[in-house]
C-alpha cells in the first residue's frame, strides 16, 4: 500500500473499520489536525449503512430523551454521557452540514429527505477526503506484532503499521458479508480484554416443530397486523407490545419481534423455550369478542361468522386453525380466550448472521470514560463492537455515531495530554 503521508510533529490516528463509528471517529480525528488513516476490509467502506438505507434510511429517533435513553435497557449509564454530547438533534444538524435535511415521519423516526443512504454517504466521503483523510479498502486487520504495531492482510500482502492513536469500530457479528463477522474478537481475547460473547440482536424466531407446510405455502411472507405479542421475561415480569410482525417460513420476525427481541432471546435462553401469547384484536376486550361470537351465525360457516362479526380472516384466521387446529373450539368464551391470547411457542433465536445486530461485545468495564481500553492506552473502542443494543428505529445508528464522535474525540484528547500533539493541534471543542 502507499505509504501514509505525515507532516513532521503531527500525530498519526488509525481507525480500523469504515462504518458509521469508524467513519465518525476519522472526522473528528481529522478536524483535530491529526493525520488519519482509515483501513476496511471490504472494497467500500460504509456497506452495512447502505444495506440499513435500502428501505428508506432510519437516521435516528424524535421521541422525549428519558423515552430514548430507555431504549438502552441495561446500558443505559454508559450510552446516556455519549447521546448528551452528540444526541438526536445533534445527529440531525450534523446530517444538514452535508447538504443532507431530514424529517420527522409519522411514527416519530427521523430520515433523511429522499430516504436513502447513498447520498449522505457520497457527501460525507467528499468532506473526510477533503480533509485529509486517506481510506484503505480490502485490509483486514489481523492483530498486533510484537512492537504493538497493527498487522494488516492487503492487496499489496502482509504489512504492519504503526500510530500514535488507534480507534477500532469492527461492528458486530451479523451480515458477515457486510463486513461485520466478529473475527476481530480473537485478537482482542488473545490480549486479555473481556469480550461478552455475540448474541443476535433485532432478530427474527423459530417456532417449535415449524408451521405447517399450509401455511408457509399460504402465509409465509405476509404481515400480521395490528396484534399484541406478550409473555413473561427471564425475571418474571410481564412484557408486552403492540404493533405489526411478519410470519416466516419458520417463525416469526419483524418490527413487534424486534422491539421485543432482547428480552425474547434472554428468556428463551434461560428456559430453553417461550411461550408467547398473541392478542389478535387488542382494540377489543374479551368480554366484547365473546358477545360478537355468541351471536346467532345461522347458516354461514364459522369462519364467515368470525370475518364478519370480527373481521378475523387471512392469516389471522389461519393462525387460529394452526394452533388450536380443526374444527375450532364451538363454545363463544373458549374460542374469545383463545384469540385474546393464542399460545405460540418459540424455540431458538434465527443464527446471528441473519440479524439486523448484535449483543455483547467488548466490556465498557474494560474502558475508561472516554472509550479508550484501559489496558492499551491510546487505543479507542466505537460502535457496535462494545457491549450494548437497542431496538431498532435509530437508536442502533445514533449509538454508532455517539460513541464514533467520543472515541475520536477521547483520542485527540489523549494525544494531547501525553504530549503527542503540537500545541496548535487540539480536539475540536478546544
Amino acid at each position: 500500500m502507499t505509504p501514509p503521508v505525515g507532516r513532521p510533529g503531527v500525530p498519526r490516528a488509525i481507525v480500523v473499520g469504515g462504518g458509521p463509528a469508524g467513519l465518525m471517529a476519522a472526522e473528528v480525528l481529522a478536524a483535530g489536525g491529526a493525520a488519519v488513516d482509515l483501513f476496511d476490509a471490504m472494497p467500500t467502506v460504509g456497506r452495512k449503512f447502505l444495506l440499513a438505507g435500502r428501505g428508506g434510511l432510519n437516521l435516528t429517533h424524535s421521541e422525549a430523551s428519558a423515552d430514548f435513553l430507555a431504549r438502552y435497557g441495561a446500558r443505559r449509564s454508559e450510552i446516556e454521557p455519549l447521546l448528551a454530547a452528540f444526541g438526536p438533534q445533534d445527529l440531525r444538524d450534523w446530517a444538514q452540514g452535508l447538504g443532507v435535511e431530514t424529517f420527522v415521519g409519522s411514527s416519530g423516526r427521523v430520515f433523511p429527505v429522499g430516504m436513502k443512504a447513498a447520498p449522505l454517504l457520497r457527501a460525507w466521503l467528499h468532506r473526510l477526503r477533503a480533509a485529509g483523510v486517506r481510506i484503505h479498502v480490502r485490509e483486514r486487520w489481523q492483530g498486533w506484532d510484537e512492537s504493538g504495531a497493527l498487522l494488516f492482510d492487503g492487496p499489496a500482502g502482509p504489512h504492519a503499521e504503526q500510530a500514535d492513536a488507534v480507534v477500532f469500530a469492527l461492528g458486530g457479528g451479523s451480515w458477515a458479508r457486510f463486513g461485520a463477522d466478529g473475527r476481530w474478537i480473537a485478537p482482542f481475547t488473545a490480549r486479555g480484554v473481556p469480550v461478552a460473547p455475540l448474541r443476535p440482536a433485532n432478530c427474527g424466531f423459530d417456532v417449535a416443530g415449524g408451521w405447517s407446510a399450509y401455511l408457509c405455502e399460504r402465509h409465509a411472507g405476509q404481515p400480521l397486523k395490528n396484534v399484541g405479542l406478550s409473555f413473561t421475561d427471564a425475571q418474571g415480569n410481564q412484557q408486552g407490545r403492540t404493533g405489526e410482525c411478519l410470519l416466516t417460513r419458520t417463525g416469526l420476525e419483524g418490527s413487534l419481534i424486534y422491539a421485543l427481541s432482547a428480552p425474547l432471546r434472554d428468556a428463551l435462553e434461560a428456559a430453553g423455550k417461550l411461550e408467547i401469547r398473541l392478542d389478535l384484536l387488542p382494540a377489543r376486550d374479551a368480554a366484547w369478542v365473546e358477545t360478537q361470537l355468541a351471536r346467532p351465525r345461522g347458516s354461514r360457516s364459522l369462519a364467515s361468522h368470525l370475518q364478519g362479526q370480527l373481521g378475523l380472516a387471512g392469516l389471522k384466521a389461519a393462525l387460529l386453525h394452526e394452533v388450536l387446529g380443526r374444527p375450532l373450539p364451538a363454545a363463544p368464551a373458549a374460542l374469545a380466550a383463545a384469540i385474546k391470547a393464542l399460545p405460540i411457542t418459540l424455540s431458538a433465536t434465527r443464527p446471528i448472521d441473519e440479524a439486523i445486530s448484535t449483543a455483547g461485545g467488548i466490556a465498557f468495564e474494560a474502558l475508561d470514560e472516554h472509550l479508550m481500553l484501559k489496558a492499551r492506552p491510546g487505543t479507542f473502542c466505537a460502535g457496535e463492537m462494545l457491549d450494548w443494543e437497542s431496538p431498532t428505529g435509530g437508536y442502533l445508528l445514533t449509538a454508532c455515531f455517539a460513541s464514533g464522535r467520543a472515541a475520536g474525540q477521547g483520542a485527540l484528547d489523549w494525544l494531547s495530554a501525553a504530549g503527542i500533539s503540537p500545541p496548535s493541534i487540539r480536539s475540536p471543542g478546544h
